[in-house]
């Protein structure tokens, strides 16, 4: 029986990699990068997505094939969708987790066939606070009771506030059962290595539970926990210290926030009671003294019924501003589409690395589409290189 070809019986090339590194040493969208010990053949990301599409939590074919995919097509590094410290912190009954041991296997199989094309393997891992037990958005956004394998009565954040009337109301979390949730993270991030992860992104961002601790739009907590900025951080960062402590040193931990919560359309807008970007600028710098890599700067959905700005690139000043003002490392993510114009954010030094995540799901062709678009030669995987038809005209001079 014949081996099935992987990277390693093709070319020692991995798809997405700059095979001219002359002629495209100017394009950063395809300039390599190191971070600690991991080193991505590209800046292109692709931002973690929920698929709804576990069972018990564990990965399956549709993650292999959904990855995969992306792999194959030369992203440089691939942050695999919210998976949960606990069965109670996802979003849906049918979301990935990773807080038991017989979840890694399967997770390591989507990662080794991540691998397999050179490509890093990145996992974001998350606790949906008083956001979870409801519905994937294809079977209909709601709350899921028991009888349906949700968790209604059983969910949890800072205060007794839900999110909106759809949502469960949630219990307060109490001193104790802060301490076993920041355990859960740190076990978490234990088996994510096991499994082979590259880089790891905790999920501070979009109205979960580390958000809901950060804001005061969703904490009102009177204890130590809550009020002041400084308290108010004190359990995200309790569970970025425990994850650093026990994610390997040669390994980049990233870290997603949202920016703002967007309790006013204006990017700016101070909301120092809330949540705001100059918060995230000081929760940032925070972050960079625990030993965080990177910061995937997004924003909102911690508030209902806010409207949000919906020009391309809305988010890139966040990660401007994280970048400049807490001197670190960041992403940028949110409507980047068109390859030209993620290139410029680079080029102008507003972010360090480019995350797509609906653009992927429209083209997981991207990364190749953006190098053509960019003047890149990259190299294609060799079962499609047949494809890759400005290489062949190049060289046979025919189709």
């Amino acid at each position: 029986m014949y081996p099935i070809p992987t990277l390693a019986h093709n070319t020692k090339v991995a798809p997405g990699t700059a095979v001219d590194t002359e002629a495209a040493k100017d394009v950063l969208l395809f300039k390599p990068s190191t971070i600690r010990s991991v080193t991505l053949k590209n800046r292109v990301v692709v931002a973690p997505m929920c698929m709804y599409s576990s069972h018990d939590g564990a990965m399956n074919d549709f993650h292999l094939a959904h990855y995969f995919s992306f792999a194959l097509r030369g992203a440089g590094l691939i942050i695999m969708e919210a998976t949960a410290v606990e069965p109670q912190g996802r979003i849906s009954p049918h979301d990935s987790g990773l807080w038991k041991d017989e979840q890694i296997a399967p997770l390591k199989r989507v990662v080794d066939a991540i691998k397999s094309q050179g490509a890093v393997a990145g996992l974001q891992i998350a606790h949906a606070g008083r956001k979870a037990s409801m519905g994937s958005p294809f079977a209909g956004y709601r709350l899921v009771p028991e009888s349906e394998e949700g968790w209604a009565n059983d969910i949890w954040g800072p205060s007794e506030l839900p999110f909106d009337e759809k949502h469960g109301k949630p219990h307060e979390l109490s001193k104790e059962q802060l301490k076993v949730l920041v355990q859960k993270w740190a076990d978490t991030a234990v088996r994510a290595d096991k499994a082979g992860i590259e880089v790891l992104e905790i999920h501070s961002a979009h109205g979960y539970l580390m958000h809901n601790f950060l804001s005061g739009n969703s904490n009102k907590r009177t204890d130590e926990y809550g009020g002041s900025l400084e308290n108010r951080m004190r359990f995200p960062l309790e569970i970025v210290r425990a994850v650093r402590a026990v994610w390997p040193e040669h390994k980049p931990l990233w870290v997603r926030f949202s920016s703002s919560d967007f309790k006013d359309v204006d990017h700016f807008a101070h909301d120092k009671d809330g949540w705001d970007v100059y918060q995230a600028i000081e929760y940032a710098k925070e972050l960079k003294k625990i030993g965080v890599d990177v910061i995937d700067c997004s924003s909102g959905g911690n508030v209902s019924r806010v409207k949000y700005p919906t020009a391309p690139h809305f988010q890139v000043p966040f990660a401007e501003a994280v970048k400049r003002d807490a001197d670190i490392p960041t992403g940028a993510v949110g409507l980047i589409t068109d390859p030209r114009e993620a290139e410029k954010v680079l080029q102008e030094n507003k972010a360090d690395y480019i995350l797509l995540a609906r653009e992927f799901l429209r083209d997981a062709n991207w990364t190749m589409r953006a190098a053509r678009e960019l003047g890149v030669h990259v190299k294609w995987s060799g079962q499609y290189e047949r494809a890759d038809q400005e290489r062949w005209v190049g060289k046979n001079g025919k189709l």
